[in-house]
């Protein structure tokens, strides 16, 4: 028996005993993965393993709850042809809304990522018609913009904030993106450097970041690049966290599993090289959050040399040296005593 199979028949048993009553909200795929230790993709079978028995059905704004009460369990469907949508009876009036349906949308990309958002995925998740969801929101693209939206909506920074200087502002503005990113592993891969989408919740971010180093003199393409160089740095790291969501999906294993499984081969593999071997045999404790935060330190680091480059005249170093001037303000034409 597959272990989706076993946890399904765990959920069946309570709901039959009674413990679970007619109403009750069963564990979601988050909860599912937390309690039985399994990936994303066995959690989503378990709940369409009760679907498919018509013990559970989806609430709007509740979540999957046992079938039964309030109101009568949906009658199982059939098999649905390609290309054809069977009749479901419309929300009332008024209940169907953009934000309802960015906020489903959401919810299904950050426990399963953004492979398994589609239009239909979400209409079920809402117990709509998919066509429904058109009246509201554009097609997925446009589903996918609205949810940057929405997310980057919870990312402020406070009055008090502003007085920090440059490192501290810039540190703050990191760790919110990475929170930002660690909540919603599928937003990383969805924003883009090249190809900057206008996401208006997203504007105070940059806004946050420009206005912090241009006060430190800077000239504007320095500026520019150092945002997109901070900005770039988060979300390449983050990108990590929707990739290892998906490898464990697949493989049912997390990263010290894995690597705990290819360690023989690892060390054939390294022998001939010592340093590996050391470093293989003493361990390493791999915390993507540490890694993070060092590649972040030593990124402001190097700006703050950049920084400490320009004089209060907005020239840098280099400019002065070329006047005659060194960088410490000598002139470089007079014999130093």
């Amino acid at each position: 028996m597959d272990r989706y199979e076993q946890i399904a028949g765990e959920l069946r048993e309570r709901i039959e005993h009674g413990e679970l009553r007619p109403g009750d909200r069963v564990p979601s795929t988050r909860e599912i993965t937390r309690r039985w230790n399994v990936a994303m993709a066995t959690a989503t079978k378990v709940l369409a393993e009760l679907r498919g028995r018509g013990l559970v059905r989806a609430v709007p704004g509740v979540g999957t709850v046992v079938a039964g009460s309030p109101g009568p369990s949906p009658a199982p469907t059939a098999e649905r042809p390609p290309g054809r949508q069977l009749p479901r009876r419309p929300a009332p009036e008024g209940v169907l809304t953009a934000e309802r349906i960015v906020a489903a949308a959401v919810a299904v990309a950050d426990g399963e990522g953004l492979e398994a958002l589609s239009m239909r995925r979400v209409a079920a998740e809402l117990d709509v018609a998919t066509m429904s969801l058109y009246r509201h929101v554009p097609d997925k693209d446009g589903l996918v913009h609205l949810m940057m939206d929405r997310v980057f909506a919870g990312v402020s920074f406070s009055a008090a904030d502003a007085a920090l200087g440059w490192r501290a502002r810039l540190e703050l503005a990191a760790h919110l993106l990475w929170r930002t990113f660690r909540a919603h592993p599928w937003l990383a891969s969805a924003l883009s450097v090249t190809r900057p989408q206008p996401v208006a919740n997203a504007l105070p971010f940059g806004e946050w970041v420009l206005s912090a180093l241009i006060a430190e003199g800077l000239d504007v393409p320095s500026v520019f690049t150092a945002y997109l160089t901070l900005f770039n740095y988060v979300r390449g790291t983050a990108l990590n966290l929707e990739m290892e969501a998906a490898a464990e999906a697949a493989t049912g294993q997390d990263a010290e599993a894995w690597m705990d499984q290819q360690e023989g081969m690892f060390m054939e593999l390294v022998a001939a090289y010592p340093t590996f071997v050391r470093l293989t045999r003493e361990g390493y404790d791999f915390d993507l959050d540490q890694l993070f935060e060092f590649g972040l330190q030593r990124l402001l680091d190097g700006l703050a040399v950049l920084i400490g480059r320009v004089a209060p005249d907005g020239r840098t170093a280099d400019d002065r040296t070329a006047d005659g001037r060194t960088a410490d303000g000598q002139d470089s034409r007079s014999p130093r005593s």
